[in-house]
């Protein structure tokens, strides 16, 4: 499966916006990447802006453009509005619920967790990041993960703010509720995606 490996801080650049979580101020964060700087102003054509919208919540999430069609695919098929639907689906996703949750800094960091068999769902391993977690599901580290000194750190932070659809005991959390659109954190313009999938 393909996955982007070159440096983060230029896609954050590209979208003017830190998409990784990981708290770094965007060096030349009003410029775009690219040798030779900016080309000229030019105001983004419609379908730009729709693209831009796309890919940069694509790459929030940590997921490739298969995978964000098809969760866009199912969200359409539901009843209601398909934009909240498709971020509903990718907030529910394992990976961002470990992230959600406080017990990892990064999206990045959670799916890796999650990949390397550390991250135990009603206490059984689950080790595809893009499990459909549930309500009432409690998400919890092994023992081994726990031990990790970047881990413990971030367990003891008190800067962690949990969203309304989560709560957390300890190293133990558990999905409540379904997110709502409110509880759906970055700078996301829903309609622009379900705009340019339906163009």
């Amino acid at each position: 499966m393909s996955r982007y490996i070159g440096p983060k801080n230029r896609l954050s650049r590209k979208e003017g916006f830190d998409l990784f979580g990981k708290g770094n101020k965007l060096r030349k964060a009003n410029v775009p990447p690219g040798q030779h700087g900016p080309k000229g102003s030019r105001r983004p054509s419609d379908y730009g802006t729709r693209l831009r919208e796309k890919q940069k919540t694509k790459r929030m999430y940590g997921i490739i453009e298969g995978q964000f069609r098809g969760y866009f695919e199912k969200a359409k098929k539901v009843r209601g509005k398909t934009g909240e639907h498709l971020l509903r689906l990718l907030e529910m996703r394992l990976d961002n619920v470990v992230y959600r949750l406080g017990l990892t800094s990064t999206r990045a960091m959670a799916r890796q967790a999650v990949t390397h068999g550390h991250v135990l769902v009603n206490n059984k391993k689950v080790n595809y990041p893009s499990y459909q977690t549930k309500v009432g599901e409690m998400i919890s580290l092994d023992q081994r993960i726990l031990n990790s000194t970047v881990v413990k750190s971030r367990l003891d932070s008190s800067d962690i703010s949990l969203p309304a659809w989560l709560k957390r005991t300890g190293t133990v959390g558990q999905i409540v509720s379904s997110p709502k659109r409110e509880d759906v954190s970055g700078p996301i313009n829903e309609q622009l995606i379900v705009e340019f999938y339906s163009r």
